[in-house]
């Protein structure tokens, strides 16, 4: 449902009032830090991927339980930044818009067109 245009301005008075009065607070309601953490996040798997690749090259001269703790390292760091990276990417950078209607089933329209043409011959239009 759409809002007036007064709806809408007061909505815009009350979000400046509250950017004003806790910016904080603001920010976290508009979905931004949320953004950050997972960017962090990605950033942090990519060092740890690098670690777990040192460990891994290290191992083999070492011992070679290093190189499979430093795979274990590589994989994880690889599911949770390739995780943080696509919340990352999945987000605008501004507010959030509500996610697209589910594209209705083949079998809905052909539905629909059965039932636009039942009404059309009830009419008389379509013989």
């Amino acid at each position: 449902m759409a809002l007036s245009e007064q709806e809408r301005k007061l909505l815009e008075q009350l979000e400046a009032s509250l950017m004003a009065e806790d910016p904080k607070f603001a920010q976290t309601l508009s979905g931004a830090g949320g953004v950050r953490i997972h960017r962090r996040r990605a950033t942090l798997a990519g060092v740890g991927f690098v670690l777990g690749l040192l460990l891994l090259v290290a191992g083999v001269q070492i011992h070679p339980a290093v190189s499979i703790v430093g795979f274990v390292v590589m994989l994880a760091a690889t599911i949770i930044g390739v995780s943080s990276w696509q919340r990352v990417e999945g987000q605008p950078a501004g507010r959030t818009s509500p996610p697209p209607p589910p594209p209705k089933p083949a079998s809905q329209d052909f539905m629909e067109k059965l039932e636009e043409r039942w009404r059309k011959r009830q009419e008389g239009g379509d013989l």
